[in-house]
């Protein structure tokens, strides 16, 4: 079944359509990335947040960037998973927990690769900040 463009949709509202359809409509965004969604808890407020995010695949493992749009700060989910490194993944009607890790100097550079193929702009984010931009690997815990 053919999935819909969610090019349209951003934050919660991509969250909501994402959760709501099983991706069918929220999986498939800009230019041929495909989206999962990220939960991890708030480091302040306790609470669940969630954010969808382009992600790539290193075998079974799913991989994501904590560019945060190459600002010098880390994106929230990043930080929150330095707090508390435990996080629910959503890949469409899939979920599983995961314990999210940076990558190894050894891996990142492949990684990093894969990435910029899904997501060219991830090199032009690198080359705004001074801040080393993390690859994530979401490895399944469960």
């Amino acid at each position: 079944m053919a999935r819909q463009d969610a090019s349209h949709l951003f934050g919660d509202e991509h969250v909501r359509s994402y959760r709501e359809t099983d991706g069918e409509l929220g999986h498939d965004w800009k230019k041929g990335t495909s989206i999962l969604l990220l939960t991890t808890t708030g480091r302040r407020s306790g609470e669940q947040r969630t954010t969808p995010l382009i992600y790539g695949r290193a075998g079974d493992d799913y991989v994501i960037v904590a560019s945060n749009g190459g600002s010098d700060t880390p994106p929230a989910w990043y930080l929150n998973l330095q707090e508390d490194p435990e996080a629910e993944v959503q890949v469409l009607g899939e979920r599983f927990s995961s314990r999210p890790r940076d990558a190894t100097a050894e891996e990142k550079p492949a990684l990093w690769g894969e990435m910029v193929r899904h997501w060219p702009s991830y090199d032009d984010y690198q080359s705004s900040t001074d801040r080393e931009i993390p690859v994530v690997v979401l490895e399944r815990s469960e």
